[in-house]
């Protein structure tokens, strides 16, 4: 689809006319109504027609009382698995949750015990902490290692550390957030061969497996084969890809029996299997019908990285990590010798950027920062043009 057309599905929007995250006080302060929001990751795109068209029809039902699954939404997911991942989903295999994160920190509490070691690999997504610590499990870090510029997995500490008797999970991110990769299948089995050879379970968050960017594939971790599906928790959500984050929820998938039973208690046991009218229905008809929107999105999300690309190639002190998928670019500010403290007040007073500090996803963040681009080109340009000025002007 030509770049012109591509403009007019995706106009700017007044984020602001809702209580949006991205552009509330309570992310970028008082003072931050005329800051770039590119911290809080959802896209300032309309949800696909269909979607919207969706919901539109049952709000017109008119009656909101309680409902079941319907009977189209797991065979929208798993027919979407298959075509677009080449996974193959028993339905009887899928729970439902209210989101990803209710997941991890469920899987930490029915299958390990306080004070458990949890595998994370950061940088990564700073919910991961959280989620350990309010639980009382051991943050076992297995830093990702980056050279010439692009993040690998440290197999040989990963071995070390899945060897220790308390370590007893691993969440992965996959896609990585916030680095960018998209694990290859041999890097995915050398990780679950580890994990089995330890016993360790692998929770694989992977919410961001539709943004990949061309001539990548996402690999969902369940899908290398029954070993790796029986020692393994997916979670997965149309959140990201469709941009329903407050619409929808998320979906659990555990192939292994036993495991699923245990889950299937705990979920009955906190109440969190209940459905929402709304986004049972989003999540169907974006699975089913939102393919060609959800390809459009991934032309002009690779059209605003190139965008991003072309800036920095102008700033020597400034360097994007090549993204291989998702709508977040990790960008490395070190060399512009910032204190962490001096590179957060330049980026918000200085470029007018409110982004999310690399420090945040661990101590390998610092000197890094997430940015969101998915947002309209002429709003990232602009943003982009602040950036150079303000680096012109103080260096």
């Amino acid at each position: 689809m030509a770049d012109n057309k591509l403009e007019s599905l995706f106009d700017d929007i007044d984020r602001r006319s809702t209580p949006a995250l991205k552009v509330h006080p309570i992310v970028l302060g008082e003072d931050g109504e005329n800051l770039f929001a590119a911290g809080v990751a959802d896209m300032d795109f309309k949800a696909p027609p269909v979607v919207l068209e969706a919901l539109q029809n049952r709000l017109d039902h008119g009656i909101f009382g309680y409902e079941a699954v319907p009977n189209g939404l797991f065979p929208a997911l798993t027919g979407w698995l298959s075509t677009r991942h080449n996974w193959q989903v028993d339905p009887g295999h899928i729970l439902r949750a209210p989101n990803i994160l209710n997941v991890l920190a469920i899987a930490a509490s029915v299958f390990t015990k306080e004070g458990d070691g949890i595998i994370v690999q950061p940088p990564v997504f700073f919910d991961f902490f959280d989620i350990l610590r309010e639980n009382h499990r051991t943050l076992i870090a297995n830093p990702l290692i980056m050279e010439d510029g692009r993040y690998r997995m440290d197999f040989e500490d990963l071995e070390q550390k899945a060897s220790a008797p308390r370590t007893k999970m691993i969440f992965l991110c996959n896609p990585h957030n916030p680095v960018g990769r998209v694990w290859s299948g041999d890097e995915l089995r050398t990780l679950g061969d580890i994990c089995a050879r330890h016993n360790v379970l692998v929770v694989a968050d992977e919410i961001h497996g539709d943004i990949t960017f061309s001539n990548q594939t996402y690999i969902p971790f369940a899908s290398l084969g029954p070993k790796h599906a029986a020692n393994s928790i997916t979670c997965l959500s149309p959140a990201k890809s469709f941009n329903i984050a407050a619409c929808c929820s998320a979906f659990t998938i555990i192939s292994n029996d036993s495991l699923r039973k245990l889950f299937q208690v705990e979920n009955s046991r906190l109440t969190v299997n209940k459905n929402n009218a709304f986004a049972s229905v989003a999540m169907e008809a974006a699975y089913r019908d939102g393919g060609p929107w959800l390809d459009d999105v991934l032309v002009y999300l690779e059209n605003n990285v190139d965008l991003v690309r072309r800036c920095l190639n102008d700033l020597p002190n400034v360097h994007l990590i090549e993204p291989e998928g998702t709508f977040l670019l990790w960008l490395d500010f070190r060399g512009l010798r910032y204190t962490l403290e001096e590179l957060t007040i330049f980026l918000r007073e200085k470029a007018k950027w409110a982004m999310t500090r690399g420090q945040a996803f661990g101590q390998e963040g610092e000197g890094f920062a997430r940015l969101n681009i998915a947002c309209t080109h002429s709003k990232l340009e602009t943003a982009l043009n602040n950036l150079k000025n303000a680096i012109s002007l103080t260096r």
